[in-house]
């Protein structure tokens, strides 16, 4: 499943301070899951400042906010960059615990690897099954992302792999260069924060539909019932006097 192109209706501002007379927007929580070195990090900024820097220093875990407008909703969009902390020895994904702490906290993923690198492939499946064991009730939206397009000479992962596994799993699929195209990366941020608003809609709906209505007080009844009475008088009294 391929993502439709929506970077034409995005708008990037920083959060504002809080003040009394400012009603924040609603909180959009998203998580960027791989294994090391494949630009994870290098998304996040490419994607919230448009600008693209190759080399990072192994990160801890960091979290960026912005100010977000989609499509005319205004959002209060947090990303959590994760480390490459996952390792896949006989088949099963040893995870930290700061790393299942972020994937509670989340409403949506991005789960990336490098077309230049097989194992960072490989690392997806079990992050994808992960989530859905940290979330097994949950319908939060997943996008698979191959990156370094730009590295065709380095390829180890065809674009239809990426394809296939994402189609097995459920999930959007996108192959991209964060290094050569910003449009992409915010295509890919963008729907993911689309589909997130799409759920606390839902969620919103759900929560009205589930509260029962009040019962009318008596006291309200009776006063409605003595005012008709009085406007009843009123519009005879006229007539009676003529």
């Amino acid at each position: 499943m391929r993502l439709p192109s929506m970077s034409g209706h995005f708008l990037l501002a920083p959060i504002p301070e809080s003040s009394s007379d400012y009603l924040l927007p609603r909180d959009i929580k998203l998580a960027v899951l791989g294994a090391g070195r494949v630009g994870k990090s290098a998304m996040i900024v490419r994607f919230l400042t448009k600008r693209f820097i190759g080399d990072y220093e192994p990160n801890t875990g960091k979290l960026y906010s912005r100010l977000v407008c989609v499509e005319g909703d205004q959002l209060s969009l947090q990303i959590q960059d994760t480390p490459g902390g996952i390792q896949i020895q006989d088949n099963l994904m040893q995870v930290a615990d700061s790393l299942y702490k972020w994937v509670q906290w989340a409403e949506g993923f991005l789960l990336v690897y490098s077309i230049t690198d097989y194992d960072s492939y490989q690392s997806i499946r079990p992050l994808y099954q992960h989530i859905r064991k940290v979330h097994p009730d949950s319908k939060a939206p997943i996008i698979i992302v191959g990156n370094k397009r730009d590295l065709l000479h380095a390829r180890q992962v065809q674009t239809d792999d990426g394809v296939q596994l994402a189609n097995e799993l459920g999930s959007l699929f996108l192959e991209i260069s964060t290094s050569e195209n910003y449009e992409d990366v915010c295509d890919v941020f963008q729907h993911l924060c689309k589909e997130v608003s799409k759920l606390h809609s839902l969620s919103g709906e759900r929560r009205r539909a589930s509260v029962i209505p009040r019962p009318r007080s008596p006291n309200m009844q009776d006063l409605k019932r003595r005012f008709k009475q009085a406007l009843s008088s009123k519009v005879k009294a006229p007539s009676a006097l003529g």
